[in-house]
């Protein structure tokens, strides 16, 4: 992760004339030791991208679920559509592994709407890097 993002600052500052660090904080990581918490990451993940519409949702305060799910449904920086069954990033992406646990795009779909509704603080405080 360091070499990508070194790469990628130093492409930014030549292409846009500056120079100096681009992120803000450095790398973090956590160690995926169950299946509950593999299981919810991709969810979690997925969900960062509501941070620009609903950024309560970390507070387990999401007060419009279909609001937010057509929010992800149309967000195109995120690989959420491509686990959702639409075209977006797939040769990006390697899907397969996820699907299959997930029985598939609708299974995916369904299960989101699920761990949404089911969305209590304490899962996210144990899968979250905060």
């Amino acid at each position: 992760m360091k070499k990508l993002n070194g790469g990628y600052v130093q492409y930014f500052n030549k292409k846009h004339e500056r120079t100096g660090t681009l992120f803000e904080r450095k790398y973090k990581s956590v160690l995926v030791d169950s299946q509950a918490h593999f299981i919810h990451l991709p969810y979690y993940i997925h969900l960062n991208a509501l941070d620009l519409v609903a950024p309560e949702w970390r507070q387990r305060k999401i007060e419009n679920l279909d609001k937010a799910i057509n929010f992800l449904n149309t967000y195109r920086w995120s690989s959420h559509l491509d686990y959702a069954g639409e075209d977006n990033f797939r040769s990006v992406t390697q899907r397969d592994f996820l699907l299959e646990i997930f029985e598939g795009n609708r299974g995916y779909n369904k299960k989101l709407k699920e761990w949404l509704k089911e969305l209590s603080v304490r899962r996210l405080g144990d899968y979250a890097l905060e």
